[in-house]
This record gives structure tokens, C-alpha cells and sequence, in this order.
């Protein structure tokens, strides 16, 4: 495993290193976080898919950002670098996918949703030995897991995410404060640039408008809120709406569901 980070101690490596070695298709890897906790940039040579059970992670590659609560999990192909953190205590279920387990579900990060089946199959598998029966229970159900997987709902939870050190002023603080409603011209003072230089980079680098991306980071953090149970009225207000229907528009039209869908996602 290839590392930068703190976190990712030699201790941990060694600790790690027969879930990405194993000679089985799928094998889970189960463990607790406290909040705060960050990894650092590093990869993995086999395919994960990480989930919660409980907490909501931030995974972040060279070019994206998502956000992953409980109702949710991320697919992460083979050596792509990425660092999680922690926003409070995490209960993390991870699986190891060999490559050829892996070619079955896809060959780019995806954010799917978690049915309550797959939940519990996340969770079986983490209780099974790291070499199961081949023809006993571990089998089947990596077989089924495999299979819920590729067919789970993707969601639009990828935030692209800049480079260019002006434009990243502007994203980290509109990532800590969503509901920011300063314009492109004020946030030129921010980042030194003039607001068209900044409108540039923004298409250039992420493929949205500043309005575009601004909208989506609203949208996902409200996203994240509502999965955890948030009432629709302060999801709309982290996602700068003072209206709730014109937040639920949105939101629809965003998504393909509606806020209160989206809080009922977290009984599966």
C-alpha cells in the first residue's frame, strides 16, 4: 500500500496487508474511528468499497470530493489515491475487491446507495475469515454482494474539485460554509483574482460555472443533512435556500428524489 499519511502507520499497514493479498474475491475489513481522524493521501492495490454504518465520511481523490453517509458507499477502483476523514465517530465496513471481482462492478469512483440488503450483506462479509470456504457461505455471499453492488443506484455526489491555488481559496470556503452568498466579484478579493479570471478557471478546471459548482456543493452537503435525518427546513438553509419549495425544486431536479426521499434513505 502507498501512503503519505499520518494515520496510515507501518502498524496499520501490516495490519491491513492480508485484506489486499487475500485469495479470495471479496474479503471485508471492519473498524471504528474516532471523529477528526484523517488518513492522508494513499492507495490501495486492490479495489475498495467503503461504507458506514454509522458516520459520515469525506473521501477526497486528486480531482473529486464526495461525501459518503451511511446510506451510501464508495467504489474505489485499484491505486487511486484518496484520503477519508471523519466528521465524528465512524463505523467503517470496507471490502477488498480482487481484480477480477472488481471488473464486475466498474472502473471509475461511483457513490451508490445502500439498500438495507446490501448493508447487511457489507456486514456479513466483514464477519467471515479472510480465506472463507470456497463453496461454503462466504461464497455466496460475495457472489450477492457483487452482484447488489453492480446493480445499486448510483448517486451525483462527486464534487470536482480545482487546482489552481486562487480558486481553491474560493472552494474551501464555500465548502465550510455552504450557504456563503457572496458573489464571484466579492470572492475576487478573496482569492486576488478578478471575477472573470475566476468564472475561467472554474469552467476550465471543474467543468461548471461558479453558480454551477456553487449549486452542487449546496446540494450535496443537503444531501449528506438529509440522510442523517436533518428536517428539510435546515437542509435548505445549508443549501442557501430561504424557500423550501424552491429548495425541493432544486433538490429534485438535482437528485431525481425528493428531500423527503432522501431522509427516508436511511432505513434502506
Amino acid at each position: 500500500m502507498e501512503t503519505t499519511g499520518h494515520f496510515l502507520s507501518p502498524t496499520r499497514q501490516a495490519e491491513i496487508l492480508p485484506f489486499e493479498t487475500a485469495p479470495r474475491s471479496v474479503v471485508g475489513y471492519a473498524r471504528d474511528y474516532p471523529s477528526g481522524l484523517s488518513t492522508g493521501f494513499h492507495s490501495h492495490p486492490r479495489a475498495q468499497l467503503l461504507h458506514a454504518v454509522s458516520g459520515l465520511m469525506r473521501v477526497e481523490t486528486r480531482g473529486s470530493s464526495y461525501l459518503v453517509p451511511p446510506t451510501t458507499a464508495l467504489f474505489l477502483p485499484t491505486d487511486v489515491p484518496h484520503a477519508v476523514s471523519m466528521d465524528g465517530p465512524v463505523a467503517m465496513r470496507e471490502l477488498f475487491l480482487r481484480e477480477d471481482a472488481a471488473r464486475r462492478v466498474g472502473d471509475q469512483p461511483k457513490v451508490i446507495t445502500v439498500s438495507g440488503l446490501l448493508r447487511e450483506i457489507v456486514i456479513a462479509v466483514c464477519a467471515e475469515p479472510i480465506e472463507w470456504e470456497t463453496q461454503g457461505r462466504g461464497y455466496h455471499l460475495a457472489e450477492l454482494i457483487l452482484d447488489e453492488i453492480a446493480r445499486s443506484t448510483p448517486l451525483p455526489m462527486r464534487l470536482p474539485l480545482p487546482r489552481d491555488a486562487r480558486l481553491l481559496r474560493v472552494v474551501s470556503g464555500l465548502r465550510d460554509r455552504p450557504d456563503d452568498k457572496r458573489s464571484l466579484e466579492q470572492w475576487g478579493e478573496v482569492a486576488n483574482a478578478s471575477s472573470r479570471t475566476l468564472a475561467r478557471l472554474f469552467r476550465v478546471e471543474t467543468g461548471l460555472s461558479f453558480r454551477q459548482w456553487r449549486q452542487q456543493a449546496r446540494l450535496t452537503e443537503a444531501l449528506s443533512a438529509l440522510t442523517m435525518g436533518m428536517q428539510p427546513t435546515r437542509a435548505a438553509a445549508i443549501a442557501g435556500f430561504d424557500s423550501v419549495p424552491a429548495f425541493g425544486l432544486a433538490f429534485r431536479q438535482f437528485f431525481g428524489m425528493t428531500p423527503g426521499q432522501a431522509r427516508r434513505l436511511r432505513d434502506g
